[in-house]
């Protein structure tokens, strides 16, 4: 398999950006801060035209996070944004009014909430509840967002697809991964799954370290350049170092 990736004119992975209206655009933002031994809390407001809502909450990789909105509007939704960048990992628009994800690196995460334009040229108004949960344990190794050129159109570094197996008894397969490398060496690799569902492996100075299963069963081994991966009873993730380290 070739392992030289590049970037720019890698498809896979690649997702449409849908903005909210922008145009004479009102934007707040408001830090949202959960009650000590809370894990979640519900935020109100009103929008209206082209006004913008964000709420941006803390949380680290490995972490689950939750936002549901509830609201009147049929046009009003929100995007998620991880710290770091600029592309959506949840887009409302397209998506629907209910977001749940592991989150891949850690810092701020920006909930933008907004009218669809035809409804902001129309100056409609939402009243809406967002309901924002963070949960579970943060991965051993809790990347932070870096400043390296993205894959457009995505929030990864780079993209490929590596063999892989989802369970034990399954013929090994190829499965699209995307990598969001970080300062100080750490890294996240999220690989999509046949069936859709993900499998974020979490590295250190290039070394897998966890994963975000719930299963504290994990294992590595070495071939050449490629750290084999095994999760659980049976998943199996070949990833060479090229993805996790560019180099």
């Amino acid at each position: 398999m070739n392992w030289r990736l590049i970037g720019a004119c890698t498809l896979a992975f690649a997702s449409v950006q849908f903005s909210p209206a922008l145009g004479q655009t009102d934007i707040q933002s408001q830090r949202v801060q959960f009650a000590r031994g809370a894990s979640s809390a519900t935020v109100k407001g009103t929008i209206k035209g082209y006004a913008i809502r964000d709420y941006v909450v803390g949380a680290r990789a490995g972490q689950t996070m939750t936002v549901k909105l509830t609201t009147p509007n049929t046009a009003n939704y929100f995007n998620v944004t991880p710290a770091g960048s600029d592309t959506a990992i949840f887009v409302g628009s397209t998506s629907g009014n209910s977001f749940r994800g592991t989150l891949p690196v850690s810092g701020d995460y920006t909930i933008r909430v907004y009218l669809m334009r035809s409804a902001a040229r129309r100056n409609e108004t939402a009243n809406y509840a967002l309901a924002i949960g963070v949960t579970g344990r943060p991965a051993a190794v809790a990347p932070k967002p870096s400043v390296d050129a993205v894959v457009p159109g995505t929030q990864f570094h780079a993209v490929t697809s590596i063999p892989c197996k989802a369970a034990p008894g399954q013929p090994t397969r190829q499965c699209k991964a995307g990598v969001i490398r970080s300062p100080g060496g750490e890294a996240t690799v999220r690989i999509t799954l046949p069936g859709g569902s993900e499998r974020n492996i979490y590295f250190n100075n290039g070394n897998a370290s966890s994963s975000d299963a719930r299963t504290p069963k994990f294992s590595v081994t070495r071939d050449g350049d490629t750290s084999i991966v095994t999760v659980g009873a049976g998943e199996r993730y070949e990833i060479p170092d090229m993805l996790v380290t560019g180099g």
